[in-house]
């Protein structure tokens, strides 16, 4: 059985005494401690999340941006394509039309040439008709 005499309540404030003193000096600095570090922790944890939000949005204005680009480049690149379709037909009805008027040029001058050949071959059959005319009749004509 339990005796109350005087050891136990002098046991019994030396306790009191110490959970005192330990709560003064020790479990209040400790528990101050932690109630900065989560502090801390829950501003850097809002920090990257402000960070994490603004990569974020910087991404989104890059990828923006990217397709506002590439729009812009694929315009001018069909515009360019059609100038150089553009540029590529009239380089072909140029050469067309030279082609058509070199062969027409060409087409003349043979016809021409043909013609002096004709009368060429006309004189000259004559001439040998009339030679061979001579030669068979034995007589000038």
């Amino acid at each position: 059985m339990i005796n109350l005499d005087l050891a136990f309540v002098f046991q019994l404030v030396n306790f009191l005494v110490l959970v005192l003193l330990l709560n003064v000096f020790l479990y209040k600095p400790i528990r101050k401690q932690l109630a900065d570090r989560a502090g801390e922790l829950s501003g850097a944890k809002q920090k990257s999340a402000e960070v994490d939000r603004e990569v974020q949005e910087k991404l989104a204005a890059y990828e923006a941006r990217m397709r506002e680009i590439r729009a812009s480049a694929a315009d001018e690149r069909g515009v360019l394509k059609k100038e150089a379709a553009a540029q590529e037909a009239a380089i072909l009805d140029k050469a067309r039309a030279e082609a058509t008027q070199s062969l027409a040029s060409i087409k003349a001058k043979v016809a021409k040439e043909t013609e002096e050949a004709r009368q060429l071959l006309k004189q000259s059959a004559e001439a040998l008709s009339a030679d061979i005319c001579e030669k068979v009749l034995g007589r000038s004509l």
